[in-house]
């Protein structure tokens, strides 16, 4: 019997359901174990000024290395760069669609003065770059949380993934797809981490759902980040796409009012990924993302 450790939330639970389902194909019997995290608790604080990594893994990864669980199933833009010892991605699998989503209503639609309920700095940055004149304000909870809060008035739309929306078969709620040159994915969006013990059975299992291009892409993006030093408190998006063998990536690092926003790309072998991540976050960093990270963390 696998345990497979997870977040509450609905789309949690459908991403652990999911996992759950491949491996019960392979003749695997599992079981899912539900642990809240710091990032469940804390609620009524914009992501951004709690200031503490792993708030949705660190209790779960605690739960791995205690032995309590066989294996986490993260979204993976939840999940550090530097993962802790003796832990490892045992899989990535195939992607769902990365890009943000617009609910509610499309931008050209909303008037001057609108209120955009999104808790992720990235977002509000490359909003205001494109739209000052909108009034962004911080929404928390699950996706169906927000989306009730959408329906009650509270926001004339909202900024989520699009990959939650369309796992939970919501994707009729989407009123635009906003395209990566405006708005920048947030490392590892829409992708899943399963993560293990290492040497473990379950490494060796979850290992036969691993999908080598989405790894590639994802590799890509957290090398960005952990180039940028960058967390939750910054501004910092990076979108890895594949074809024909070769790694096209873009990364941003914007200030929060969206008045600057440096934005680079590079393409090369698939293969060369995480180099290719790091010398995007250097360029990044050379080309003004120094000084916004900087004044970013020091303010």
């Amino acid at each position: 019997m696998l345990v497979i450790g997870s977040r509450g939330s609905q789309l949690a639970l459908w991403q652990a359901n999911w996992v759950r389902g491949e491996l019960e194909a392979m003749g695997r019997s599992c079981r899912i174990e539900i642990i809240r995290t710091t990032g469940d608790k804390i609620t009524d604080v914009p992501l951004a000024k709690v200031g503490t990594k792993g708030l949705f893994t660190k209790e779960i990864e605690e739960a791995l290395l205690a032995g309590r669980i066989d294996l986490a199933v993260h979204s993976l833009k939840d999940l550090p760069t530097a993962l802790p010892a003796g832990l490892c991605l045992a899989a990535i699998p195939p992607r769902e669609d990365a890009h943000d989503a617009l609910v509610g209503r499309r931008l050209a639609d909303l008037a001057a003065g609108a209120r955009v309920g999104t808790s992720s700095l990235r977002r509000v940055a490359q909003l205001r770059a494109v739209r000052p004149d909108l009034v962004i304000e911080s929404v928390r909870g699950n996706l169906d949380t927000r989306l009730r809060k959408l329906g009650e008035g509270q926001y004339d739309a909202l900024v989520v993934a699009a990959a939650g929306l369309r796992r939970l078969g919501w994707q009729d709620r989407i009123a635009e797809t906003l395209p990566e040159d405006l708005m920048c994915p947030a490392v590892g969006q829409g992708a899943l981490a399963i993560e293990t013990r290492e040497g473990s059975e379950a490494a060796d299992v979850c290992a036969r759902l691993d999908d080598a291009r989405t790894r590639a892409a994802v590799e890509a993006e957290r090398a960005v980040l952990e180039s940028l030093g960058g967390g939750c408190q910054a501004p910092i998006g990076a979108y890895g796409q594949i074809g024909d063998a070769r790694l096209h990536l873009r990364g941003v690092v914007a200030s929060p009012d969206g008045r600057r926003v440096v934005r680079r790309q590079s393409s090369g072998p698939a293969t060369d990924a995480v180099r290719l991540g790091r010398e995007l976050g250097g360029e990044l960093l050379a080309g003004g993302g120094r000084e916004i990270i900087e004044e970013v963390y020091g303010s």
